[in-house]
């Protein structure tokens, strides 16, 4: 018996039809920052009014401890702080110094900014298909894309969900390729064990306000466990500074200046504490309301693969257009007005953006259209409880059966 069977129903009408809502009161907004946050902001503020402005600079205690501290949470290795999770793209790839006009492959579906760096360090950016049925690529539809100019692979770990990485890496050592991962979406998720972000050679992680953990507004950490990438990656952040480089005391290569601020960093430091505590409630909250859509015809909810921990960004609902009367839109809308906020698909495909797609032709990505025609996702956070997770399935559940073949 599922969770949901234990609810009493009263009216199976939906609301869109007039009918009684499953939730009547607003889920909770999400309050990722607290207290800690505050006291830190205050207490370098209190530091910049009493020994100077250069309090609030970059490259300082605030940031040291921070990136010290991320890099800890992924089981060692190096962390740089940068101003945005595009900026940690770009130092990501830009630390492996690829040759110019070498081609890059790209996630098919992503926000542009996990894949625009690809053209702006003068790349060719080349999109994969997703694996059939998935928001993420896979090794075998990577391969269809590999060239004698392919030089790298970026791949993103979308709604927070692994990809199947050892595959993956396997094909990289075969064409001796490095392997960027994008962990924006995926911040203290885990693949077999490994956290993501560890298994590539760079990783690149965005920290604005609506990720797992965040520094402020806007930033970004670069993560690798190879000391000389590191070393590259802090020049690249940082107008081609020397960083690592014995009897050089100029700027070094041409780069932009992505650096994260201290003051980024302090609310940085305090929020990644929370991280395991964050990713642990997230998990529990999916995990829930997939229990409570067991057995459901038409509707599935995507979690991890066995061996697996994901991190859960967002949640995604696989539905069996087949075995409904109503397209995802049309499900999205009727769940939407049960009172839990839904949306169709993720039309995220760099490929169909003007800015690649006027300047390199890209495939279809047949797999990725129909993954993304075929899916609803609903924004969860660690700050639902078993109440929010309860009604979400109870909604689900509700139009599922109103629009059931």
């Amino acid at each position: 018996m599922s969770i949901y069977d234990a609810k009493d129903t009263v009216d199976a009408t939906l609301a869109l039809d007039g009918g009684p809502k499953v939730r009547t009161t607003p889920l909770p907004v999400r309050k990722l920052f607290g207290q800690a946050e505050r006291d830190a902001v205050v207490s370098l503020m209190d530091r910049a009014m009493s020994e100077g402005s250069h309090a609030l600079g970059y490259g300082g205690p605030e940031e040291e401890a921070y990136c010290k501290l991320f890099a800890e949470q992924l089981g060692g290795g190096f962390a740089d702080g940068v101003n945005s999770g595009t900026n940690a793209v770009y130092v990501a790839l830009a630390a492996l110094d690829l040759e110019p006009g070498s081609e890059v492959v790209v996630p098919p579906i992503s926000d542009a900014g996990g894949a625009m760096p690809v053209a702006m360090l003068g790349c060719v950016p080349v999109a994969a298909d997703s694996a059939p049925g998935s928001f993420n690529t896979d090794a075998r539809q990577i391969e269809q894309v590999l060239t004698d100019r392919t030089a790298a692979i970026l791949v993103a770990h979308i709604a927070g969900l692994p990809i199947d990485m050892a595959p993956v890496l396997e094909l990289a050592r075969k064409h001796k390729l490095a392997v960027v991962e994008d962990c924006a979406q995926a911040h203290g998720a885990k693949y077999q064990g490994q956290a993501l972000g560890t298994l590539g050679d760079t990783a690149a992680f965005s920290t604005m306000f609506g990720k797992h953990h965040a520094s402020g507004g806007q930033g970004g950490l670069v993560f690798t466990r190879r000391e000389d990438l590191y070393w590259s990656a802090r020049r690249r952040a940082d107008r081609g500074k020397p960083f690592g480089l014995e009897g050089q005391h100029q700027n070094v290569v041409a780069a932009l200046n992505c650096n994260m601020d201290e003051l980024h960093a302090a609310i940085g430091r305090a929020n990644v504490a929370k991280l395991p505590g964050f990713v642990a409630q997230r998990r529990r909250i999916a995990h829930r309301i997939a229990e409570g859509c067991l057995g459901l015809a038409g509707v599935s909810i995507q979690t991890e693969r066995a061996g697996d921990e994901a991190s859960y960004w967002f949640l995604l609902l696989k539905l069996d257009l087949a075995r409904l009367s109503v397209d995802t839109a049309g499900f999205a809308e009727a769940v939407t007005a049960e009172g839990v906020g839904c949306a169709a698909g993720y039309p995220f495909f760099p490929a169909r953006m003007p800015w690649a797609s006027e300047r390199w032709p890209m495939p279809e990505l047949p797999n990725a259209r129909a993954a993304e025609a075929s899916h609803c996702r609903i924004m969860i956070h660690e700050g639902w409880t078993d109440a929010e997770a309860d009604d979400t399935f109870a909604a689900i559940h509700k139009v599922a059966s109103a629009y059931g073949k």
